[in-house]
């Protein structure tokens, strides 16, 4: 009896990392390097440029210079959220008159 105690813990222990939500995906963005300093990168891809933040807790492999290619993986996290206006309701249609 003991024992199958210990192995339906055991099963719902392992179930319970398997169904545990995944960690937040990153994303990634890989291009040439434009500008870069302490605290920000910016790195083009064809036309567009994107900028980046960074600051002593981010990994670096290496020391970006510009011109160099860089893969830059990141999150996105909100950090406010300003709601300008509230949801409006939709009002039922009217009917239009029926001509006789």
């Amino acid at each position: 009896m003991k024992r199958a105690l210990i192995v339906i813990g055991v099963i719902l222990i392992v179930a319970a990392f398997a169904f545990a939500r995944p960690p937040k995906s990153d994303y990634q963005w890989t291009g040439s390097v434009v500008e870069v300093d302490n605290d920000h990168i910016i790195v083009q891809k064809g036309e567009e440029k994107w900028e980046f933040a960074h600051d002593k807790d981010t990994k670096m492999a290496g020391s970006p210079k510009v011109g160099s290619k860089v893969t830059v993986k990141y999150l996105m996290k909100a950090t406010t959220i300003d709601v300008k206006e509230e949801a409006k309701k939709a009002e039922p249609k009217k009917e239009a008159p029926k001509k006789k």
